[in-house]
């Protein structure tokens, strides 16, 4: 069940979607634009579940027979659209949006339709849904749901109210995780830190036994780290990240790791640290290292984290990381 109450974080988009429904200025169409896991999809679902509520306040009743067909996926006036393809086709938005939005909604004020993944469409699929966005019914609104509005056509932009979902504050992430989802304390704090901010990823990462896996597996590599040759090292993450697509995840908590070895080193707080389980090893990390060779190591991560994204070669960046890395242990 979704409404707005529920909602962490996003407090100025639930503002502003609030007041467009107070004041009867709701638009055409929107596009909720932020990385996945950020939240569109639950946002789009309290918008349209509201606009829908018989109610008709800023909040879902969540017990009207509109809400209640929402809630199950079977409200005849929420349309999302689908498509089999890797992208969303002219005739996915001909048939589903375009051939169908003459038709008047059967039991709600509105007629609305989510594209997920509207970055998806072909170009020839945003010229068709932009002569619709253009001159819709009164009752229609068009969400779009995309990671990447820079795939999506500058006439498509103009035409529809833009929101950016940013990153939740970690403090509410934590309290949502332990408190919704009955993730314990320490768990909760990492995932909310090692999340940037995006729920979706936090509550997968507090549930998840593959992720807290791949988080020993990169602990058993810092330990030893020290004690351990270069291509041992390079031998051993390329173990853990056989799948390239969570290489990311891997950079990231050993980042998290040096952090905390930056923060011991400054505060002397072990009270401070993120993964306090691991204090004798990290305390020993921080008294043998300087300040710059700590941030070099950090930086050399991001900078990795960088290329990787630019498509640069995957191993060679993953050994000049690990070589950085390296060299700054030696003191």
């Amino acid at each position: 069940m979704y409404d707005f109450s529920q909602i962490i974080g996003h407090a100025s988009i639930i503002n502003h979607l609030q007041n467009a429904i107070l004041s009867g200025k709701v638009s055409h169409a929107y596009i909720f634009h932020g990385e996945e896991g950020m939240g569109k999809k639950t946002l789009a679902t309290a918008f349209a579940k509201t606009l829908q509520c018989i109610e008709g306040n800023i909040n879902s009743c969540n017990k009207c027979k509109s809400c209640i067909q929402t809630d199950s996926g079977n409200n005849p006036d929420i349309l999302w659209i689908t498509h089999e393809k890797s992208s969303i086709g002219v005739d996915d938005i001909r048939r589903q949006i375009n051939g169908d939005i003459q038709v008047k909604p059967y039991q709600s004020p509105y007629k609305i339709y989510i594209i997920d993944s509207a970055d998806k469409m072909t170009e020839n699929a945003q010229n068709a849904l932009l002569k619709t966005i253009e001159e819709p019914p009164e009752y229609a609104v068009i969400i779009l749901l995309a990671s990447n509005i820079h795939h999506l056509l500058p006439t498509i932009l103009s035409r529809c109210v833009l929101l950016n979902l940013k990153p939740v504050n970690k403090q509410l992430i934590k309290e949502f995780l332990m408190d919704k989802c009955k993730i314990p304390d320490y768990k909760a704090e990492i995932s909310a830190n090692f999340s940037g901010g995006n729920v979706g990823k936090a509550i997968k990462y507090g549930s998840s036994e593959e992720f807290e896996n791949r988080k020993e597996d990169v602990f058993h590599i810092l330990r030893y780290i020290d004690d351990m040759e270069i291509h041992e090292i390079i031998s051993g993450i390329k173990s853990i990240s056989e799948n390239k697509s969570s290489i990311d995840e891997y950079i990231d908590i050993m980042t998290l790791w040096f952090r905390d070895v930056l923060m011991l080193k400054a505060t002397s707080d072990p009270n401070l640290l993120l993964f306090k389980e691991e204090y004798q090893t990290i305390r020993k990390q921080a008294n043998i290292r300087s300040y710059d060779q700590i941030e070099n190591i950090i930086n050399s991560m991001e900078e990795a984290k960088i290329k990787l994204r630019a498509n640069v070669n995957f191993d060679i960046t993953i050994e000049l990381m690990l070589l950085n890395i390296k060299e700054n242990y030696n003191v």
